[in-house]
């Protein structure tokens, strides 16, 4: 049977918890034992941890709890459950890319972000997993395995941040950093009932740089937009290793519940490639019609450039791939999934000129997309076209789909364009599978995204997976979870 104490406080927001520090009702050293707890169960059952590491996160707590009682903690996120994905320097743990073909990193510093974050406080209790040097959509590798879905264990909890949605899901944790090269903050948040947002590009840190270059961004996945608002905050900031930042950085977001009236929406409704799902487009359309009734003004819209961004994003992500494949030694290159490397081999066939085409091809979309972004305030569109799929498979089963980003192209373009985005939940498939809604803002302007994601929250609270909602929850000694 579930501990029901421990479930409890798995259930907690970071801004819940800090409350009850500050009163002494609670510690972090009993919420941060739970959170591990439930780490364990989560990843008997789903796969979602590559590391749990017990004694370092308990010493964290303690020293936290220490600062709670003499009413100075770091932040409003000190003492609390945190994980990073398995593709993040994090200093003293064992990060390795998903891959047996990696060196132990562990003593090399923390990345920016990860650093960041224990400045603050953050209590890192493991590493999640991730699909090998987080090259697709869904999570599974061979050195850890398939990771699923809490919602039905036979499906994807989408990737490539897989293991991080999976464990925010399910209370193992509170704040969850992932990453996001075409998709993999979104897409996993979208299918695991969560949210995800991928900052405005160089909002967070990036060292050492992705082998994938500017279409990679860092950031925050938890249960709430104010918890993911706190995490984003406190991972963020300038770091002179990240040449790619802007130089003078951007302002801490400050949420606000904002008036839909008069709001100018773009209604992405066709994904580059293929079709929506009906039960997808229902949810998003219900959506709409509220903010209609509430005074937004809905227009549909596809993106600029839409039926030549497929190629760009490939020329991008494939070389990205490539270069990736360059820095391991060919004698391992048969340890490694051959999806990564058939694609990396794709990209090895590119030839400069085309590599360099490709870019200006997306500084052109990029302005097109500023440019659409000064007509509305926000796009707004499905995450992800389809409904999570089974588990261990690239695209689902029967379609007609050749690879993962033609069923993510409601998330790529926005790599390519450096917007900030957030994914919330948008209630279930008819079978009860989560969906998710994207909002799409302005460059630099996360706190208007967030703010956006704050007020649809507001709306619809009993969809995000709050203390009394709707939760995926686990027996005790069984492997299938169930809500």
């Amino acid at each position: 049977m579930i501990n029901k104490q421990v479930d409890d406080l798995c259930r907690m927001s970071a801004q819940s918890l800090t409350t009850a520090f500050s009163s002494a009702e609670l510690s972090p050293v009993e919420v941060v034992r739970a959170a591990l707890e439930r780490a364990t169960d989560v990843n008997a059952a789903l796969n979602a941890f590559t590391v749990i590491d017990h004694a370092g996160a308990l010493a964290a707590a303690a020293a936290s709890e220490k600062r709670w009682r003499a009413g100075a903690p770091l932040s409003p996120i000190d003492g609390i459950a945190t994980t990073i994905k398995d593709i993040v320097q994090c200093h003293g743990l064992d990060v390795r890319y998903g891959s047996t073909s990696t060196r132990d990193i562990s003593s090399e510093p923390d990345a920016p972000s990860v650093k960041n974050l224990r400045d603050a406080g953050a209590v890192i209790i493991g590493l999640t997993v991730t699909p090998e040097f987080g090259w697709k959509a869904v999570t599974d590798n061979r050195k850890d395995g398939i990771t699923r879905n809490p919602w039905n264990a036979s499906r994807t909890p989408g990737g490539s941040s897989g293991g991080a949605a999976v464990a925010a899901a399910t209370g193992a944790g509170v704040l969850h950093l992932g990453t996001d090269g075409g998709g993999s903050i979104r897409i996993p948040a979208a299918f695991t009932g969560i949210v995800g947002h991928k900052p405005s590009f160089g909002r967070v840190a990036a060292f050492p740089p992705s082998s994938f270059g500017t279409v990679a961004h860092i950031g925050p996945m938890a249960r709430t937009v104010e918890d993911t608002s706190l995490m984003l905050n406190a991972m963020a900031g300038r770091d002179l290793r990240d040449w790619t930042q802007p130089a003078l950085g951007y302002p801490p977001v400050t949420l606000r519940s904002i008036n839909w009236a008069g709001k100018r929406i773009a209604y992405w409704k066709t994904p580059c490639v293929g079709e929506v799902d009906p039960a997808v487009a229902l949810a998003i359309e219900n959506v709409l019609k509220d903010l209609e009734l509430a005074g937004a003004i809905v227009v549909e819209r596809r993106l600029p450039d839409q039926e030549e961004l497929l190629e760009i994003f490939y020329r991008h992500w494939y070389v990205g791939a490539a270069n990736r494949l360059s820095s391991i030694d060919q004698s391992l290159w048969e340890t490694i999934d051959p999806g990564f490397l058939h694609v990396a081999r794709l990209g090895q066939q590119y030839t400069a000129v085309e590599r360099m085409k490709s870019e200006v091809q997306r500084v052109h979309f990029g302005a097109q997309v500023d440019m659409m972004m000064a007509e509305f305030d926000y796009i707004l569109s499905p995450t992800v076209p389809i409904a999570p799929f089974e588990a261990g498979h690239d695209v689902p089963s029967g379609s007609r789909l050749e690879s993962w980003v033609e069923w993510s192209s409601f998330s790529f373009p926005i790599n390519l364009s450096q917007q900030p985005a957030c994914s919330v939940p948008c209630g279930f498939t008819p079978d009860g599978l989560p969906i998710g809604l994207q909002i799409v803002g302005p460059r630099g302007d996360d706190a208007s995204v967030l703010s956006a994601a704050l007020t649809y929250q507001q709306m619809y609270p009993e969809r995000f997976l709050l203390s009394g909602g709707r939760w995926p929850t686990v027996e005790q000694g069984e492997t299938l979870w169930k809500h």
